[in-house]
């Protein structure tokens, strides 16, 4: 019986660009579904949720940060690679901080993209590889299996990204990781020095899970070397 093809999501409104990355998905067995607006994609999103979402910024209408907010409002889970020809370093910071799990900039390789792609996939799909267990600290509690996480038994959403840097540190709880480490064991292959991505997470991860974010009980700061899980 034939696998069921995995679905991405491309909002593209370049039509030379999104026919490049729809023939690149289709050629690797992707099912690419291509819609060249936010409404639309919202739309589409809300009928048939894909694995994951390729999301232009430059959009007509809602641009990509204001999609990519309104998907996370709706389907938190469905990681988002943001698509752009800026480069400029907010806009990078601002699209992680509103949700997206990573960001490719215009012009790309087909070679890079698909390697980014299978990345984010892979980690957003993980829970299915991992053994049933669960982690307390305190009163954070955190379902490997379940890929979720709750304090004082109220759920808080994630997004794959922030899950697996929370998991990752919290199976380590003393263990100083670097950021580099932490690039390379999250999101799986180089980020040309893109540090700061892992800096945006973590004050995400602190906005959600710490009782007071400026002064972290769990995620701690090592300075000028990473951060490390601490048990309360």
């Amino acid at each position: 019986m034939n696998k069921t093809p995995i679905s991405i999501l491309v909002v593209e409104d370049d039509k030379a660009i999104a026919a490049f990355l729809h023939t690149a998905l289709e050629r690797e067995g992707y099912a690419p579904i291509i819609v060249s607006d936010g409404r639309t994609a919202l739309d589409h999103i809300h009928k048939s949720p894909p694995s994951l979402i390729l999301l232009d910024l430059m959009l007509p209408g809602m641009n990509g940060l204001q999609v990519c907010q309104a998907i996370r409002r709706r389907a938190n889970y469905i990681p988002i690679i943001m698509v752009t020809a800026k480069d400029e370093e907010v806009d990078k910071i601002v699209g992680l901080e509103l949700g997206a799990d990573d960001y490719i900039t215009k012009p790309f390789k087909k070679r890079e993209l698909l390697a980014r792609v299978r990345a984010v996939l892979r980690l957003a799909q993980s829970s299915g590889e991992t053994t049933r267990d669960r982690l307390q600290f305190g009163n954070l509690a955190i379902d490997l299996d379940g890929r979720s996480v709750a304090i004082a038994n109220q759920p808080i959403k994630l997004t794959p990204k922030e899950f697996d840097l929370l998991a990752l540190l919290a199976q380590n709880p003393g263990r100083v990781f670097g950021r580099d480490m932490l690039l390379e064991r999250i999101w799986g292959y180089d980020f040309d020095g893109e540090s700061r991505t892992v800096d945006v997470h973590i004050q995400r991860l602190r906005q959600k899970i710490e009782a007071d974010p400026h002064n972290p009980v769990f995620l701690v700061t090592i300075h000028h070397i990473g951060y490390k899980f601490e048990r309360p």
